[in-house]
């Protein structure tokens, strides 16, 4: 076995010790990452200032009729919410560049950006394809289909959406770039690589209780994105435009992106992919059904007049279901890293 002139350590198990702590680049952030950070918070001033403007009592963009000005209170105490959650943005985007966010504890930077992967990627996805479709001649949303107006006015969206896009682009880039600074050696390899006791018999339970919860919303996506409207609210019926059907094919594929990464991972197969396939689909997936769920089920508690527009039992259901398949991923996710990450400490130097 020949030996690394570096260390004296034979080459292969050099190759497998990783580094204990992440090392800041010298000289700050390089000027890739200065320009992300700058678009990042940027992307977030459409949203923050008319999240601001709805606060203080202005209608803009906000045509009458429309259900968001039934309930005042509920929307200035949400729209409170969602600006300091825009606002976490910038405080990320500095967390992800600056020399200091190397040094702040794991959990810090790593599950704001679970939450945010989890709530953008449907709209980096899904919007897009809405205007693709839009623009082939498919039909979109234009009013509730309960004699109310539009709950927006149309450019809304477009500014709206537009700025979470480039905020997740942006984002996304500075925390592959964050990641792979401090725990790149966690993903290294490929699946059939994984050390055999990485992943136990809870994971593996936890798995397969993935598998199990997912049979529900697949079902239930599946007969919605085929026609029927059974568990529909009635205005969500109503509703059936080409928006609607994208928004299905969409969660069918984050569903399954769940699934099959807490699959791979638990039950290492796939052993030819590299270890960060899986790990990404268990990222993204997981993030995607928790956040939604949790929204889509804060959502029906707020309380609508129209009975058309109130989820079904059988909708709060699929929420619940949804937010639970992705806690399980997560911490199948987080055991892995933390062993991992335990398994990396305990290389000899």
């Amino acid at each position: 076995m020949t030996q690394s002139p570096s260390s004296g350590l034979p080459a292969p198990l050099e190759q497998r010790t990783a580094p204990t702590a992440p090392v800041a680049p010298p000289g700050g952030p390089t000027r890739p990452r200065r320009i992300l950070r700058a678009a990042a918070i940027v992307s977030c001033l459409p949203y923050l200032g008319l999240k601001t403007a709805w606060i203080a009592g202005s209608r803009l963009g906000i045509p009458k009729g429309s259900s968001l000005l039934e309930h005042p209170t509920t929307m200035v105490v949400a729209n409170g919410l969602t600006v300091l959650m825009d606002a976490s943005v910038v405080v990320l985007a500095l967390v992800l560049t600056r020399p200091w966010g190397l040094r702040v504890p794991a959990w810090a930077p790593a599950f704001p950006v679970w939450v945010a992967t989890g709530l953008l990627a449907p709209i980096m996805t899904g919007f897009p394809l809405q205007l693709l479709v839009k623009i082939l001649g498919g039909t979109v949303n234009k009013s509730s289909g309960t004699g109310q107006g539009p709950f927006l006015d149309e450019w809304v969206f477009g500014v709206v959406y537009t700025g979470f896009i480039v905020q997740g682009l942006t984002l996304g880039t500075l925390t592959l770039l964050y990641a792979r600074d401090r725990w790149g050696h966690l993903w290294r390899g490929r699946v059939r690589e994984l050390p055999a006791g990485l992943i136990g018999a809870a994971q593996r339970l936890f798995a397969a209780a993935v598998c199990l919860l997912a049979l529900l919303p697949l079902t239930l996506h599946l007969l919605w994105i085929c026609g029927s409207t059974a568990g529909l609210a009635a205005g969500r019926a109503a509703e059936r435009t080409s928006d609607f059907y994208v928004l299905e094919a969409t969660d069918i594929c984050f569903l399954l992106a769940a699934v099959c990464g807490a699959w791979l991972l638990a039950f290492r197969r796939g052993r030819p992919l590299p270890v960060k396939v899986p790990l990404a689909l268990a990222w993204v997936g997981s993030g995607v059904l928790t956040c939604w769920g949790a929204w889509l089920s804060l959502a029906s508690l707020t309380g609508v007049d129209d009975l058309a527009d109130r989820p079904t039992q059988l909708m709060n259901v699929l929420y619940a279901d949804q937010m639970i398949i992705g806690v399980l991923v997560a911490a199948l996710l987080a055991h892995f890293f933390a062993e991992r990450s335990a398994g990396a400490s305990k290389q000899p130097a």
